[in-house]
């Protein structure tokens, strides 16, 4: 049985850090990388890492090699990264702003889960840092944009359009699943969850006009009455553009083809995003 975890990181631009982070992702050679996705307007970096899980004579879980990757890439992280120094035009809410744990072949939702809250109790206690959990992995099913928009992810703080440094409230008035409800300005919190399979998908907008970008964005979602199962957000990618940030929350129901129509007219490309 296979499972899959994404990383996402608040840094794309220091390559001493990548490269830290990465020498720690090989220290294993049981986990792979299969995919990074690095960009540079972000300042966010995106892994995809796949391992094996292991059962015992039972069938419940042993291990998987992922889980001391995923914690000497989180260690490299926090080491080499100070998010109070961290600007970039995505929003994030720490250093490791986001892990996702995907079942992968014959593995089940619930060993994601499991995975999920191991990787949380595992980063809340030795890094100290609050960890959020999200969707399967959380006792509600809690989705994570909620846990997102209470916590102020989406709101820029910097120039209306930008999130630089760290200017939230030290002491968390919400309590973390896992970790201390007093915040690092270094490290930030920490979102980490289970579901099936999704897709992240961006489409590029020649224009800098980001209230139109929002406006699209809005449209194309499913908060905004257009397409079920799309989470969408307008933000600014580079000097003279703009972009249509989509995650695609059942790939197989609404794919990137079902999102890149509405907005087709003004977009140039599209690519995968993290």
């Amino acid at each position: 049985m296979l499972l899959c975890c994404k990383l996402y990181i608040s840094e794309s631009r220091n390559h001493t850090a990548l490269d830290s982070i990465e020498r720690a992702a090989r220290l294993d050679g049981e986990t792979v990388i299969v995919n990074k996705f690095q960009d540079r307007a972000y300042n966010r970096i995106g892994y995809t890492l796949v391992s094996y899980i292991v059962h015992d004579s039972t069938g419940n879980i042993i291990y998987s090699p992922l889980q001391q990757t995923l914690l000497s890439m989180v260690e490299a992280a926090y080491e080499a990264i100070n998010l109070e120094l961290h600007h970039g035009a995505h929003p994030r809410l720490g250093v490791v702003d986001d892990i996702v744990f995907h079942p992968l072949a014959r593995a089940s939702l619930e060993e994601a889960a499991w995975f999920a809250k191991m990787a949380a109790a595992d980063i809340g206690n030795k890094f100290q840092v609050p960890v959020f959990l999200y969707d399967a992995a959380h006792p509600m099913g809690k989705p994570l944009d909620i846990i997102r928009r209470e916590l102020g992810y989406y709101r820029p703080n910097f120039m209306g359009n930008q999130w630089s440094g760290w200017d939230m409230p030290e002491v968390l008035s919400e309590k973390p699943d896992e970790g201390p409800t007093m915040v690092s300005r270094a490290r930030g919190i920490v979102m980490i969850g289970a579901r099936p399979w999704v897709s992240m998908y961006n489409i590029p907008i020649v224009s800098t006009d980001i209230s139109a970008a929002r406006r699209i964005a809005r449209t194309v979602s499913a908060r905004g009455g257009g397409l079920p199962t799309v989470q969408t957000l307008g933000l600014f990618h580079g000097e003279d553009s703009t972009e249509i940030a989509c995650m695609l929350l059942e790939p197989n129901r609404i794919g990137a083809d079902r999102v890149q129509k509405p907005g087709g007219d003004a977009s140039s490309s599209r690519r995968a995003g993290c």
